[in-house]
């Protein structure tokens, strides 16, 4: 248990942040398996419309910190070249 007053503080920032961060990580992963459900599915109008919402939720939580920007990339390059795929 923290003793200090600023070891207290510091536990209720690491508290808050936490719930902020676990629920940013939530949603991204939320839309994304909505991406991949759709791209599995065969649905090619629900999948864009899916990768309209999780592109920005990828690259908010990149430029937060939640994901190295290389990897929010990543991710979304690879639903983008498998949807691609859905229309030929």
């Amino acid at each position: 248990m923290a003793n200090t007053s600023s070891a207290r503080k510091a536990a209720r920032k690491i508290a808050r942040r936490t719930a902020i961060n676990k629920a940013r990580r939530s949603r991204v992963r939320s839309a994304v398996r909505a991406v991949e459900e759709a791209i599995a599915a065969g649905d090619r109008n629900r999948a864009v419309e899916a990768m309209k919402k999780a592109e920005p939720q990828l690259m908010r939580a990149a430029q937060r910190g939640q994901f190295h920007r290389n990897t929010a990339s990543r991710k979304v390059s690879r639903l983008v070249k498998r949807i691609k795929k859905l229309g030929e």
